[in-house]
């Protein structure tokens, strides 16, 4: 149970900070954006469902470690995910610079390549479960890129 309680209170966590990070103001309704982007709405439900799949995840990579390394091993993927995750929206938001975001949603990206190929060994369905993720955070960085492409500069 307590896997459960704590994966699942992190990902909560994660969703209310970046929620709270992320204010849907006058400055981001001005910015140009591409017609196929999501409505506004669409993003809280998708990251709620991703976060909880990537709480499935981190207790089923951790029921099926096999000993204190790869226990530490999950530990360290999905606390480095973490970080990145809560370094996006502020600077996207909060700071208003999309461009600094674009460069912060590459380590982000990659802690879920790391996350997917770190997990394989450990869970198949741990590392699975990280995919839609992963395929998320890539469409999102497509997204900024846009985004930075059609507001550029910022300052």
């Amino acid at each position: 149970m307590g896997p459960i309680l704590i994966s699942g209170g992190i990902a909560a966590l994660l969703g209310l900070i970046g929620g709270l990070m992320t204010p849907i103001d006058e400055w981001y309704r001005d910015l140009r954006k591409p017609s196929w982007q999501p409505p506004n709405w669409a993003f809280g439900p998708a990251w709620t469902i991703i976060l909880g799949l990537a709480a499935w995840s981190a207790v089923v990579a951790w029921s099926a470690a096999s000993d204190n390394f790869a226990r530490r091993t999950v530990i360290l993927l999905f606390a480095s995910n973490a970080v990145f995750h809560l370094l996006w929206s502020p600077l996207f938001f909060r700071l208003r610079r999309p461009d600094w975001a674009l460069g912060e949603v590459v380590f982000l990206w990659a802690s879920l390549v790391a996350l997917v190929g770190g997990l394989w060994p450990i869970s198949h369905l741990a590392s699975l479960l990280i995919v839609p993720y992963l395929l998320w955070v890539s469409f999102a960085a497509y997204l900024n890129l846009s985004i930075v492409l059609l507001n550029s500069p910022f300052r």
